[in-house]
């Protein structure tokens, strides 16, 4: 992480003093996110705001900028996919204070000790983004009608082989 940013931060500090941090993270720093890159070349950009709504609803704001480098599923050539999010995740102490969340806001359970790790949060979030199935923008899309021989519809029929022998 960044010089200045620190690696595990009290959620709840944050909170009240309304503190803000910026940084970058290099991509090969992330490890859950690494194996799902052709490689870490580059790097994410992030703002997390901590701070408590009009209805005193404590929050983290995440903004993630980001050009995760994928592979693409119809050329198997690499990409990069624009990563651009910005995500509020409500803090909560319990999973029963989920339901009284506002809308927008994605549930951020607080471990009992009030520690966040922020490369954690962003790289949470980075996941999410992926896609199930990259593919790359430009890539040429495939449409074929592949119709079945008459080998296979043959093979498909299974009153087939009882046609053959009506015959006989």
């Amino acid at each position: 992480m960044a010089g200045r940013i620190p690696d595990v931060v009290d959620a709840w500090r944050m909170v009240a003093s309304r503190r803000q941090f910026e940084g970058r993270i290099p991509l090969a720093a992330l490890a859950r996110l690494r194996g799902s890159l052709v490689d870490t070349d580059g790097e994410v950009s992030f703002t997390l705001s901590f701070g408590t709504d009009a209805m005193q609803q404590p929050f983290v704001e995440l903004q993630v900028h980001a050009q995760l480098p994928l592979e693409c599923q119809r050329s198997l050539r690499r990409f990069l996919q624009p990563v651009r999010l910005v995500q509020r995740l409500g803090l909560i102490r319990d999973e029963a204070d989920e339901a009284a969340l506002a809308e927008g806001y994605e549930p951020l359970l607080v471990p009992a000790d009030g520690q966040l790790c922020l490369a954690d949060l962003v790289e949470d979030e980075l996941i999410l983004a992926l896609p199930v199935v990259p593919v790359a923008p430009d890539a040429e899309v495939v449409e074929r009608e592949f119709a079945p021989t008459a080998e296979e519809r043959a093979q498909a029929n299974p009153f087939a082989v009882l046609a053959g022998l009506k015959k006989k």
